[in-house]
């Protein structure tokens, strides 16, 4: 291999584009590896390459690392890098199931996943990174994968319910249902854990194909139906970090609970302007307040102040570390896990009434037809002039409304502010409609609970026009910072969300035949398509059958360097900017804005305060596109690990709540249909529950994915996405967060009218999967609870 330079790689220019210094491109160092034909460390291949700049060698190490990251090549045991396709190896994540065998996720992002069968499970975890190979297909039809080598463990520690099972060893049976392996726990390390109760263990030797796992318990969590033990499992399962370590707290403890003038020079004053705040009632941080007002020329100015958290958390510091390892706060029912201390998250960075705070302002000039047409960044110090409520915002704009005319009287000063927001939301709501964005009509609930921390009730959440005052000055804002990360060709992390996969897309078009209905555009459907057949089923009555089905054509939203677009909102561009407090994305956009901002470059799209500093844009964004890469997989990751962790929380809950309903009848509407059976969702609860498909009359059931429904052979009768089922509850396992109907009436009933509105951006993206025709044979059907 001839020494590098720059003007013998093919994708040069691009490499220039992107980096200062511009090193070996990913497909250079393909190419040499195919030439070198054996592995290579990545010193070596510096030495190769005739590198002698430590700045290069340093590059070519960490796009090395990443390129094994995204699995186009191999590091083994002597950190050496090979071409995987030579080695006829996939890397991957192991993605464990509840009932013993698992999937491999590739790390080429190649589908679909391979089958890893319960032999091959026994010697991992799930979450482990492994090699392997496919070895043939199972009955199904799917590509099976036998494990090579485990590459990184990433369990290190279980959290389960304690089992003494002899006077030598017990047993932890994890509480996460896709870790299937029972723990060896040796009475010697058992920590004086009592059976029955919930323990963490660190593992210290992990599983083998013949060999159980085992642990020593660090932990004893107590009793499993003590209030909040959901809450601390998920914690634990999940490795959500949820204290802060000493490093962190010695930074705050040197940090003043209230803003120094000093850091109130160099800044924009907004203090006279009339910015507020407008939340849910039990909300305890202020990230974002908002003011807008009409021109002489009759277009509008809208403010978006957001809390400077950039400010108090700078690259690198222990609180950027730690912030970056959480990646977002944790909201579970009523508890949340801060990704920043107390007193930043609901203190200093927290836009409070009445008290100079810190911001980083979005301002927009926005043309007579809701379109952003100017929009600049600068510092500013602001005081809030009021926190108010979504409730309460709501009623100001209601003048019917006694107790709106008692908070127009409270609040004389802000009536006209308020109505300029209002004014300013049905501009940009009408904008957003004629772009065509997605609004799926979905409902989401709020779990109540009593004094002792048992669910009360389960209520929908009801959406008025101050929440959506909020969402589309939002959303403004999120835009224009976009726009300005692209103009300035910024590392920052862009919100993507991909056009459906083609997959999904059969997959509904399928569906939409057999109701004589179809999606517009082709192969590449638009939002403005979907929008389109949004509209057309409205008023149906199999509305919600189409609409979830359309939903989980979509895919998931996620961050990224690459500016990919957002579908479901119809933006070319899309970024995170309004909530640093609780995500780490918008912390990273902040920082990438004030380089701009703080930077010798001129530019009309920031304002810099008379005397403020001019510092190298390196101080405030320290990062490359691969750091960049590597942060919005982490932040991905961590925004679906907050998902998964709250969703088993609320599981576990909603079976806590059912499991003294035993025998009671409900009204229900079919939400999934599997292979297995119906899984029902409680009009009253809004809780699932599964109804076997050994529980339905006595038939063989074809289970058809195309039209979501499972059919009778012999009498025809069917059971479809979106009926309505009598269903009476016959188990709750609170060790599987699983509830279990049985039908009290055969018959289903006619699908449901839609619901109130609910916008796409909200939802960005369900999941599911349909696994073809199965033929099912019933069994004995179960004596029914009511009937005993």
């Amino acid at each position: 291999m001839t020494q590098w330079t720059l003007r013998d790689d093919p994708h040069a220019e691009r490499e220039a584009h992107k980096y200062d210094k511009p090193a070996p491109s990913r497909e250079y160092l393909l190419a040499a590896l195919e030439e070198y034909g054996k592995p290579i460390t990545h010193e070596n291949m510096s030495r190769m390459l005739g590198l002698e700049d430590e700045d290069l060698q340093e590059a070519v190490r960490r796009r090395m690392a990443a390129m094994e990251r995204d699995g186009q090549v191999l590091r083994n045991r002597r950190n050496a890098y090979a071409l995987i396709d030579k080695l006829d190896l996939i890397k991957g994540k192991v993605l464990g199931h509840r009932d013993g065998f698992g999937f491999l996720v590739r790390d080429d992002g190649k589908k679909p996943d391979l089958v890893l069968q319960s032999r091959q499970m026994r010697r991992v975890f799930h979450g482990d990174h492994v090699l392997a190979r496919v070895t043939g297909r199972d009955r199904r039809g799917r590509d099976e994968a036998t494990i090579s080598e485990v590459l990184t463990r990433n369990t290190q520690t279980i959290v389960g319910v304690y089992r003494a099972n002899t006077p030598e060893f017990g047993i932890l049976i994890p509480e996460n249902p896709r870790v299937t392996q029972e723990v060896i726990i040796p009475h010697s390390a058992c920590g004086g854990a009592q059976d029955g109760q919930v323990i963490s263990a660190k593992i210290v030797k992990q599983p083998e194909t013949r060999v159980q796992p085992v642990g020593e318990v660090v932990e004893v969590l107590g009793e499993r139906m003590d209030p909040g033990m959901e809450i601390d499992i998920a914690i634990r399962s999940y490795d959500i970090p949820a204290e802060f370590p000493p490093e962190v707290l010695d930074q705050i403890a040197g940090i003043s609970a209230e803003v120094v003038e000093a850091d109130k020079a160099h800044r924009i004053d907004l203090r006279d302007t009339p910015l507020v705040t407008i939340d849910d009632e039990s909300a305890k941080d202020f990230d974002d307040a908002v003011c807008a007002w009409k021109t002489k020329s009759g277009s509008w100015k809208l403010l978006v102040a957001i809390a400077d958290v950039s400010h108090y958390v700078r690259p690198s510091a222990a609180l950027d570390e730690e912030a970056r390892t959480r990646g977002t706060s944790v909201y579970f029912p009523g508890q949340v896990v801060p990704m920043l201390p107390e007193l930043l998250s609901n203190g200093l960075c927290s836009l409070n009434p009445h008290v100079d705070r810190l911001v980083l302002v979005c301002e927009m000039n926005i043309s007579k037809t809701g379109t952003i047409s100017r929009h600049r960044f600068y510092e500013a110090v602001m005081r809030s002039h009021a926190r108010l409520t979504y409730n309460k915002v709501a009623a100001m704009l209601d003048e019917s409304s006694k107790e709106g005319e008692a908070l127009r009287n409270e609040h004389s000063s802000l009536v006209k502010p308020i109505k300029n927001l209002h004014e300013l939301y049905k501009l940009l709501r009408q904008a957003r409609e004629e772009r065509g964005a997605i609004d799926f009509e979905t409902t989401e609930t709020a779990i109540i609970f009593n004094e002792e921390r048992k669910i009360e009730k389960i209520v929908p959440r009801s959406r008025n026009d101050a929440h959506k005052v909020i969402e589309e000055c939002m959303l403004a804002a999120n835009v224009a910072t976009a726009r300005f990360l692209d103009k300035h060709d910024l590392p920052a992390l862009y919100r993507i969300h991909e056009r459906p996969a083609p997959e999904r897309l059969d997959k509904l078009r399928l569906f939409l035949n057999e109701l004589g209905l179809s999606l517009g555009g082709g192969d590449e459907p638009t939002p403005q398509d979907y929008r389109t057949l949004a509209e057309t089923i409205k008023g149906r009555p199999d509305f919600d059958i189409i609409q979830t089905v359309m939903l989980r054509s979509m895919s998931r939203a996620v961050y990224s360097p690459q500016n990919d677009g957002h579908f479901g909102l119809a933006y070319p561009a899309y970024a995170h900017f309004t909530s640093p407090i609780r995500r780490y994305p918008d912390l990273l956009v902040h920082r990438a804005i004030r380089s701009v901002i703080r930077g010798p470059r001129q530019t009309n799209t920031v304002l810099r305060a008379e005397g403020a500093p001019v510092e190298p844009p390196s101080k405030w964004c320290p990062y490359t596109f691969e750091q960049m890469v590597e942060l919005g997989e982490h932040c991905s990751m961590a925004e679906r690990r907050a998902d998964d962790a709250t969703r088993d929380v609320e599981d576990w809950l909603k079976c806590e709540f059912m499991s003294d309903k035993l025998g009671e009848v409900f009204e229900g509407t079919i939400a999934t249909v599997t292979q297995f059976g119906l899984f029902v969702r409680l009009d009253e609860f809004y809780v699932e529950g599964l109804v076997h498909v050994t529980s339905l009359p006595s038939d063989y059931y074809h289970y058809e994915a195309e039209k979501h429904r499972l059919k009778g052979e012999r009498t025809g009768s069917s059971y479809r996405l979106g009926d309505g089922l009598t269903v009476q509850v016959a188990r709750v396992d609170m060790d599987d967060r699983k509830i279990d109907f049985a039908l009290e009436n055969d018959k289903p009933r006619p699908k449901r009218q839609p619901r109130k509105s609910r916008s796409a951006d909200k939802k960005e993206g369900t999941h599911n999967s349909g696994e073809g025709a199965r033929r099912t044979r019933r069994g004995p059907r179960k004596t029914s609870p009511k009937k005993g």
